[in-house]
């Protein structure tokens, strides 16, 4: 399966970068219980990161960008921590928190930046519940922030 998760990734287009070091006391991932639980992940283009405030000096369009963005930073953190995606048996949760000012109601039209790639790359699998929320502040002026649950596959 890795090979055709991989061979997907490379046929959309698609670079996964090198994985976040964590930029606090924590760990990017954890594996318990037939669950891997992966930390907050920001979205960074051409290795800067991707700042702003959706509704007020971004758009829809950026956010959903910076989505998809924390959704390739969060595959390759999987990968990271599983040694490949062969043992993603699934997507089942994302947790996306949108810099956003209040009077912005398009959160979830931001989180489907990093949906629609979990689609795209894992197919069936990658079909997921999920949350999207407006925050006011971000970690270091991040514009989204996305984290994740994934069911793995025993081994």
């Amino acid at each position: 399966m890795t090979d055709s998760i991989k061979a997907r990734i490379d046929q959309l287009g698609l670079v996964l970068p090198q994985p976040a070091a964590p930029v606090a006391s924590y760990v990017p991932a954890v594996e318990a219980a037939g669950l891997l639980h992966i930390s907050g992940q920001l979205p960074f283009d051409n290795g800067n990161l991707m700042i702003g405030r959706l509704g007020e000096d971004r758009d829809t369009d950026y956010g959903q960008r910076a989505a998809k963005a924390c959704g390739l930073m969060l595959i390759a953190q999987i990968d990271k921590a599983l040694g490949g995606l062969d043992r993603v048996e699934r997507i089942v949760k994302l947790g996306v928190f949108v810099n956003s000012d209040p009077r912005f109601t398009d959160q979830p039209k931001v989180a489907n930046g990093a949906s629609d790639l979990m689609e795209q790359v894992f197919g069936d699998a990658g079909k997921h519940a999920r949350s999207a929320v407006g925050v006011p502040v971000l970690p270091l002026g991040a514009v989204v922030e996305i984290d994740a649950i994934v069911a793995v596959k025993a081994g």
